[in-house]
């Protein structure tokens, strides 16, 4: 597996750890629909929170959170309102960024960015 595969999914796993430990639900991982994945879709007290996970070695072209562009966000969106149809969910929805930039002494900095973007009609 190529490096950048592995430190994405070594950052999905962090994510998917800190949102447990957060009190959510893990609902799936890596859910596709077409062509647009959905890293991870957690649930809590009826809020549906779709989450997209960057990780990145080093910030010398931008933080992560900076690499979720207009094309991704639409992806989700429509990713997510497949989803939402599949389970039939009613309640409330939320598209947060997980951002996790790894040090070379294999520390990391993790920041969740609640309700990072609203996908445009």
């Amino acid at each position: 597996m190529a490096l950048h595969n592995e430190l994405g999914k070594h950052g999905e796993s962090i994510a998917k750890t800190y949102l447990e430990d957060a009190g959510f639900e893990i609902l799936e991982e890596n859910w596709t629909h077409g062509k647009a994945e959905i890293d991870l879709i957690a649930y809590k007290e009826g809020l549906m929170v779709f989450v997209e996970v960057k990780a990145r070695s080093s910030v010398a072209f931008g933080q992560p959170e900076e690499f979720v562009h207009t094309a991704k966000q639409k992806q989700l969106e429509s990713a997510s309102l497949a989803y939402i149809e599949l389970m039939n969910h009613q309640n409330e929805i939320r598209f947060d960024i997980i951002a996790i930039t790894f040090t070379k002494d294999n520390h990391y900095t993790l920041n969740h960015i609640e309700d990072a973007f609203w996908p445009e009609d």
